[in-house]
C-alpha cells in the first residue's frame, strides 16, 4: 500500500471555536482558557508542544513561545483559524499578554483536568486577578467526541497501516523472535508506510505474559504452544488507530482454544450491539454476557472500549459503568478479553465509526488465529 498524507479530505477546523462559544454560557463562564495542548490542536491545528488559547465571545487569542513564531502563523492559516498570535518568550511575557486579553473577563473558565494546583494558584493570584475561576470539564473534550469526514478519513488511514504492517510481520512469528523483535519490526513497518510513529508503545505479549493485559514487549522468545497477544496503532496526522489481534502459534490446548472461540464470539457480538442511541454500557454488556455464558466473565479485566481520535484514549467509554448512549460519528473500540496466567491471554479489538445503522469497521486485518 502507498500513503500520501495530501490525500486526505480536509477537517472543519473553523467551525469548531464557534462551537465551543455556543458552550460557554451553559458552563458559566464568559471566556476559556485553554491548556490542553490536544484540545489547541482540535480548535486551531497547530501541532506544536507549547500554547494557551483564549477564547472569548468575540475573538481567539494564541500565546506561544518564539520556537513556534513561524510554524503557529503557518498551521493557523492553513486551517483557516483567525487568531491573534502574541508571542510570549518567558512565562512573564505570556502572563502579560494574557492578562491584557482577558481584561473585562468577568468570569475566566478553566479546564479543570488539564490545570495544575499550582498553575490555578497562579492563575488566581498572578495572572488573572480580577476575574473568578470557573472549573470546567469536557467543554472541548465533548466537541471531540463525534467526528467529522476528515478526522475519520485519518483514524481510517492510521487503521490501514497497521493492518499492512501485521500482515508484513505476522509470520515472524514462527521464527522464535522475541516479543521486542516483533514490536520493533512492526513500528518500522508503520514508519516506513507513511505514520508519523506508533500511536502507543506497541504490546506484544506471548505465553504466560499475555495474561497481563498491558505487558511491555521484552525478551521472551515466543515459542511453540504461546499465544501471541499484538496490541499496537499508527499515528497519522496526529490520529489514532488501535487493533489487538491473537495468534496461536503451533498447536494449543483444549483451554487455549476455549478462550480464542469465546473471545472471538464476544468480540462479535459486541461489534454487531454498537449503533447510534445505544448504551455504552449496553455494548460492554454483549461482550460480557458471552464470557459469562462461558464461564470466563471473571477474567474479562478491563472494560469494553474507549473512544479514539487525538488521544488513543478518549471520550466515550464503553464498559460496563460508562455513562451515555453512542451516537452518529464516534469512534469506540470494541475489546473483549480474557487472561488466565496457566494459560496466556487473548483480546481481539476492532476500531468501528458508529453509525446510525451499526458501524463501520475500520481495522480490517483478519482475525483468524492461525499462524
Amino acid at each position: 500500500m502507498s500513503f500520501r498524507r495530501e490525500s486526505l479530505p480536509p477537517m472543519d477546523v473553523v467551525d469548531r471555536s464557534a462551537r465551543l462559544r455556543a458552550r460557554l454560557a451553559e458552563a458559566g463562564c464568559d471566556a476559556l482558557l485553554v491548556t490542553n495542548v490536544t484540545n489547541i490542536r482540535y480548535l486551531t491545528g497547530f501541532t506544536g508542544s507549547a500554547a494557551l488559547l483564549l477564547v472569548t465571545p468575540d475573538r481567539l487569542v494564541f500565546v506561544t513561545d518564539g520556537r513556534y513564531r513561524d510554524q503557529a502563523a503557518a498551521q493557523l492559516a492553513a486551517a483557516g483559524v483567525e487568531a491573534d498570535i502574541e508571542i510570549g518568550r518567558t512565562a512573564d511575557e505570556q502572563r502579560t499578554l494574557l492578562a491584557g486579553a482577558a481584561k473585562g473577563v468577568g468570569r475566566l473558565g478553566l479546564e479543570a483536568e488539564a490545570v495544575t494546583w499550582g498553575q490555578q494558584r497562579r492563575f488566581a493570584g498572578e495572572w488573572f486577578p480580577d476575574a473568578e475561576l470557573v472549573p470546567t470539564e469536557g467543554l472541548v473534550e465533548d466537541l471531540r467526541r463525534v467526528k467529522d469526514a476528515g478526522e475519520v478519513a485519518r483514524i481510517q488511514a492510521a487503521c490501514a497501516i497497521a493492518d499492512a504492517a501485521l500482515a508484513a510481520v505476522r509470520h515472524r512469528l514462527g521464527e522464535a523472535p522475541t516479543e521486542a523483535e516483533v514490536a520493533l519490526e512492526l513500528e518500522w513497518q508503520m514508519r516506513r508506510l507513511g505514520a508519523e510513529g506508533p500511536s502507543f508503545d506497541t504490546i506484544v505479549a506471548s505465553g504466560p505474559n499475555g495474561a497481563m493485559p498491558h505487558h511491555r514487549a521484552g525478551e521472551r522468545r515466543i515459542t511453540e504452544g504461546d499465544l501471541v497477544v499484538i496490541d499496537f496503532g499508527a499515528l497519522v496526522d496526529g490520529y489514532h488507530s488501535d487493533m489487538t489481534r491473537t495468534v496461536a502459534v503451533g498447536e494449543v490446548s483444549a483451554e487455549q482454544r476455549r478462550m480464542l472461540d469465546a473471545v472471538a464470539e464476544a468480540q462479535a457480538a459486541g461489534v454487531a450491539a454498537v449503533r447510534a442511541g445505544v448504551a455504552a454500557k449496553d455494548v460492554d454488556e454483549a461482550c460480557r454476557a458471552v464470557l459469562r455464558e462461558a464461564g470466563l466473565e471473571d477474567a474479562f479485566l478491563h472494560g469494553t472500549g474507549h473512544g479514539v481520535g487525538l488521544d488513543i484514549h478518549e471520550a466515550p467509554r464503553v464498559s460496563a459503568n460508562a455513562p451515555g448512549t453512542l451516537a452518529d460519528g464516534h469512534v469506540v473500540t470494541v475489546e473483549p478479553g480474557v487472561y488466565l496466567p496457566e494459560h496466556g491471554g487473548v483480546r481481539i479489538e476492532d476500531t468501528v465509526v458508529v453509525t446510525a445503522e451499526g458501524c463501520r469497521t475500520l481495522t480490517l486485518a483478519p482475525k483468524d488465529p492461525t499462524l
